[in-house]
């Protein structure tokens, strides 16, 4: 399924565009393995959190397991249209001549 190309300034930054392209990639992504896999403080990482959060990008959940919270996170539908949309997008700066 080929998205719309849509130039997307909220997740462009290279942080954010690095976490979507991350939960991008599967159903759920604990909170940990993001931080790890990404470099990122806690807090820096909650930050993009709640701005993704905020926009409908991204659902978080805190699920209790052996009596511990977990941070989980997951693409909404609106998230992965903007992520398809603006992967679209840099496609098409990328390759204008569409070979």
């Amino acid at each position: 399924m080929s998205s719309q190309p849509q130039f997307d300034e909220l997740i462009h930054p290279a942080t954010r565009l690095s976490i979507v392209a991350l939960l991008a990639s599967a159903d759920w992504i604990d909170f940990a393995f993001v931080r790890d896999r990404l470099n990122l403080s806690d807090s820096a990482l909650s930050k993009q959190f709640a701005t993704l959060e905020g926009a409908g990008y991204i659902s978080i959940e805190r699920p209790l397991e052996d009596r511990r919270r977990r941070v989980r996170v997951r693409l909404t539908p609106v998230g992965r249209k903007a992520f398809d949309g603006h992967v679209a997008a840099l496609r098409a700066v990328i390759d204008p001549a569409g070979t």
